[in-house]
């Protein structure tokens, strides 16, 4: 697979490229079913980039002997708490290596990478080159590699309550371990009214 995809930071093409280029092949990305996913990489992703609020991937491949854009992941580094009730025994001893325990609250404090965004390019058919699954594999194998370097097993992500979504991420090794309330600027692009948070162990 990882000859079939060629991975860059945005902000390497931003150096090497400029803004206004960045922003024209960012311009092609289209993801009807997620408009949050397609207004971030088009609208926010170039500032988030510059100010290092978060990493942002996209993952190219050659399609009839052009480089094509099929898709894009955001990983940022988040303080999480997760309640000690949502895990398993197997699951709280791991985690306890890298957090801290509150026994007020009964939950477990700690920093993790979060995958805030992950989403396909419908542009022309583009989505028929990857499948969800090797997107979010890609994402996880990244943050491994950076985990190598600072430390740490987890990786936790957030999405709406539906129901292909959240078997999505299970399927793909996820567990639920709790929920979180739209912000206010997520209101307009996102359904419902908070956010399923979702974990797995690397």
């Amino acid at each position: 697979m990882e000859n079939r995809y060629k991975v860059v930071n945005l902000n390497y093409i931003i150096s090497e490229l400029g803004e206004e280029k960045s922003k024209q092949i960012l311009s092609n990305f289209c993801c009807p079913k997620n408009k949050d996913v397609e207004d971030f990489i088009k609208l926010k992703s170039i500032e988030f980039s510059k100010q290092g609020l978060a990493g942002i991937h996209l993952v190219f491949s050659i399609i009839d002997d052009n480089l094509s854009l099929l898709g894009y992941f955001a990983l940022s580094n988040k303080i999480i708490s997760i309640s000690s009730k949502s895990l398993s025994n197997t699951l709280k001893k791991r985690i306890s290596k890298f957090a801290t325990y509150d026994k007020e609250t009964n939950t477990y404090i700690l920093s993790s990478i979060l995958i805030g965004q992950l989403g396909k390019n419908y542009n022309n058919g583009l989505n028929e080159y990857i499948k969800g699954d090797e997107l979010l594999k890609i994402a996880c194998d990244k943050v491994r590699e950076t985990q190598m370097d600072v430390g740490g097993k987890i990786v936790y992500l957030e999405c709406e309550e539906n129901e292909y979504l959240m078997n999505f991420y299970k399927n793909n090794g996820f567990i639920s371990f709790g929920k979180r309330k739209l912000d206010k600027d997520e209101i307009e692009t996102l359904k419902g009214s908070y956010l399923i948070q979702f974990l797995r162990y690397l």
